[in-house]
C-alpha cells in the first residue's frame, strides 16, 4: 500500500467545500497540532484552518509538512464506507444489505421506569449509557446537551460520567450537535469513551482506526449510532416554529418526529408541523449524506414503526452484542425479535435506500449503493 500523503488541502477541496462535510468534527478532534476550529455558527458546521497568518483557508502549514491526521479521521474522505466496511465486518456489504451490515435486530427498552420515561422512545440509549457507567464498561461518554437551562433549545457537545448526566442529555434536538468536540475535553484518565452520535458521527471511530489516526480512535471503544434523515438548521425555531405556529424556544419541552415533527410544549399544548414545511431547513450538511442507519455504529437506534416506547435496534458488531446480552441478563432492558415489527424493518430499508441516492456522481462510488431488485 502507498504511504497515505493526504492533507487538509485535499480534504477542504474535497469534502470541506464540496459539499460532502456532514460537520462531524472528527478531522478537529483528530488534529495534532491543534490549527483546526469548528464553525456552528449561522447554519455552518464546518472545521476551518485557524493559521490566518499562513495561506488561505485551503492551506496548512503542518499538512504541507506531511501531517495527514484530518484526512485519516475524515468519513466521507475518498473510499471511507469499503474500508471501513472491511476493517469492522472483514468484507464490504452485499447489494441488498442496504441498511448496513448487522449482527441482530431487536426491539428494546429499558426497564428503568425513569430511564423509560426520559428516552425517546424506550430510553434504550440512556440505559446503555447508565449501565456501561456504573459497571466499568466505559469512563464517559460523549453526548449532547441542551446549554443552560434548556429553554434556548441550543444543542451543545458535553460529556456524561453519571446517571444523572446521562438523563440530563436524554431526548432528541434534530438540531445539529457534532458530539465528537466534546472528546477535546476529557481527562487523561478517561481511555475508555463511548460516542453517542447521528450517523455520520458513527463512522468516525472506525474511519480513525482503519487509517491509524492516533489515539482518538482507540480511546473512542463504544459507539452508538442514531438512525437519522436530517438535521435542522437553529433558525427553524425562529422562521417556522414561532412565527407561523407561536412556539417560541422557550415554550418547548419535547419534540419528536413520527411523519410529522411533534412538539410538546411546558403548557401543555400539542402541535403537528408536517415536514414538508422543516424541509427548507435541513442543513447543508446533510444534503449529500447517504447514511440513514448509522451503519459503522456498535448498536445503531432509532425510534420509528409501530410501537412508540420501543427501539429499533440493530446491533453490528460483538462489542455491541456482548453489551446487550449484559443488560438482558441484568434485567436492565426488555427485548422483542425485531421480526415483531416488520414494518419498522422495511421503513428503515426504504429510508437507507432512499437517502442513498443523495450521495453524488462526482464522489466515489462505493456510498451510491442501491439494494437488488426484488430485495
Amino acid at each position: 500500500m502507498a504511504p497515505w500523503k493526504l492533507s487538509w488541502k485535499h480534504l477542504y477541496d474535497e469534502v470541506v467545500t464540496s459539499g460532502l462535510c456532514t460537520g462531524c468534527a472528527g478531522c478537529v478532534i483528530a488534529c495534532p497540532h491543534d490549527v483546526l476550529g469548528y464553525e456552528d455558527a449561522d447554519g455552518v458546521y464546518k472545521p476551518f484552518q485557524t493559521e490566518s497568518d499562513y495561506g488561505g483557508p485551503g492551506d496548512c502549514s503542518h499538512g504541507d509538512k506531511a501531517c495527514t491526521m484530518c484526512t485519516r479521521a475524515c468519513p466521507r474522505f475518498r473510499d471511507w464506507e469499503p474500508a471501513i466496511d472491511e476493517s469492522m465486518f472483514g468484507r464490504t456489504r452485499t447489494p441488498d444489505e442496504v441498511a448496513g451490515i448487522s449482527k441482530d435486530i431487536l426491539l428494546a427498552r429499558a426497564s428503568d421506569p425513569a430511564l423509560h420515561e426520559v428516552g425517546q422512545d424506550g430510553g434504550l440509549v440512556s440505559a446503555l449509557l447508565v449501565y456501561a457507567l456504573e459497571n466499568d464498561v466505559i469512563d464517559a461518554a460523549l453526548v449532547s446537551y441542551l446549554e443552560g437551562d434548556g429553554s434556548t433549545w441550543k444543542a451543545i457537545p458535553g460529556i456524561a460520567r453519571t446517571r444523572d448526566d446521562v438523563m440530563r442529555s436524554a431526548g432528541s434536538r434534530y438540531t445539529y450537535s457534532a458530539n465528537t468536540l466534546a472528546y477535546m475535553d476529557l481527562d487523561k484518565e478517561d481511555q475508555r469513551i463511548a460516542l453517542v452520535g447521528m450517523s455520520c458521527q458513527s463512522s468516525v471511530p472506525p474511519a480513525m482506526r482503519e487509517r491509524k489516526a492516533g489515539k482518538a480512535g482507540r480511546r473512542l471503544s463504544l459507539n452508538i449510532g442514531l438512525l437519522c434523515s436530517k438535521t435542522f438548521d437553529d433558525s427553524i425555531f425562529e422562521e417556522l416554529l414561532e412565527a407561523k405556529y407561536d412556539l417560541p424556544r422557550n415554550v418547548i419541552k419535547k419534540v419528536n418526529i413520527k411523519g410529522r415533527l411533534q412538539i410538546w410544549t411546558h403548557d401543555d399544548r400539542y402541535v403537528e408541523v408536517p415536514l414538508k414545511e422543516c424541509h427548507p431547513f435541513t442543513r447543508e450538511g446533510c444534503t449529500m449524506c447517504p447514511d440513514f442507519a448509522a451503519e459503522h455504529a456498535d448498536i445503531s437506534t432509532g425510534g420509528i414503526g409501530a410501537f412508540d416506547d420501543w427501539t429499533l435496534t440493530i446491533v453490528r458488531t460483538d462489542t455491541g452484542r456482548e453489551l446487550v446480552e449484559k443488560l438482558e441478563t441484568d434485567d436492565w432492558i426488555e427485548t422483542r425479535p425485531g421480526d415483531d415489527d416488520p414494518g419498522a424493518i422495511e421503513l428503515m430499508r426504504r429510508l437507507a435506500t432512499k437517502q442513498r441516492k443523495r450521495w453524488p456522481d462526482t464522489a466515489v462510488a462505493a456510498p451510491a449503493l442501491i439494494p437488488v431488485t426484488g430485495s
